[in-house]
């Protein structure tokens, strides 16, 4: 989990946007890594799978506006995804206790964090 949560904030603090292959290529490992040990993830585990699933998502989304044809297609589809298992995790926060609020400030903190 680590190294995606990782990969994530390097593309974030990018300058321009990653090409749409690495795109494609860092959604599709995220997805299998979800569908592999999304049972397992620990609470920790749970805030970094959101923090990815919905910058991933909502970059898709925009993404899925600016261009046309299969791949803003693609990118529909793999926004809509993710909404499924952002939706999964934000879930299981409030299982564990956490409100809207709580989940947003921990968010804030997450974009400013040094990911190493």
């Amino acid at each position: 989990m680590q190294e995606l949560y990782k990969e994530i904030h390097g593309y974030l603090n990018m300058d321009e946007e990653i090409p749409f292959d690495d795109f494609e290529k860092y959604y599709k490992k995220v997805i299998a890594y979800f569908n592999d040990k999304a049972d397992q993830f620990d609470e920790e585990d749970i805030w970094k799978a959101l923090f990815i699933s919905e910058n991933v998502m909502s970059n898709a989304e925009g993404r899925s506006k600016e261009v046309k044809g299969t791949k803003a297609k693609k990118y529909t589809k793999m926004s809509q995804r993710l909404t499924l298992w952002a939706q999964n995790f934000a879930t299981r926060l409030a299982e564990l206790g956490y409100n809207k609020d709580q989940m947003n400030e921990r968010f804030e903190k997450m974009f400013e964090e040094n990911v190493e």
